[in-house]
């Protein structure tokens, strides 16, 4: 079922607003195949690696960035394994292209590396253009054509 956003109508704004006044961004989890997702996220979306760390405290991670370090990717991995249960079909990272070319172009790396398109859970996705594509882990990644609002 298709509903209008009511955020479509207003602009966005690149300042925080006043009561959340953060400087940085960051998106954590967990995961038992550190090297494969990474893969994933740096040589298949193309998100440049901002930092790695091995074994602090058990724990080794990498950090991407969604661009440049204010807002940034981190996964780790702990040595006695991950608590993280299977993600749902609808736990989602989406990501907001300026057209189909750039989406597209995408979508080709993502599949050289064996990731191709999957079914989305919300039928939504498919009839906005959407490509959805599955990480190592089984978490989805979706490239929509254009941005829902600006």
């Amino acid at each position: 079922m298709e509903h209008e956003n009511p955020a479509a109508t207003r602009p966005a704004t690149a300042e925080w607003p006043a009561a959340l006044p953060a400087v940085q961004v960051r998106v954590a989890r967990p995961t038992d195949r550190l090297d494969e997702v990474v893969h994933f996220y740096r040589d298949g979306l193309g998100l440049p690696e901002l930092f790695r760390f091995e074994e602090h405290a058990g724990y080794s991670g990498v950090m991407l960035g969604l661009p440049g370090a204010a807002y940034h990717l981190e996964f780790t991995s702990h040595v006695d394994g991950s608590p993280c249960p299977a993600p749902t079909a609808d736990n989602l990272l989406v990501l907001y292209f300026a057209g189909p070319a750039d989406r597209d172009a995408v979508a080709e790396r993502l599949a050289a590396l064996g990731h191709g398109p999957v079914e989305p859970e919300n039928p939504y996705w498919a009839t906005r253009g959407a490509v959805t594509v599955e990480d190592p882990d089984g978490w989805r990644v979706v490239l929509a054509p254009e941005p829902v609002f600006s």
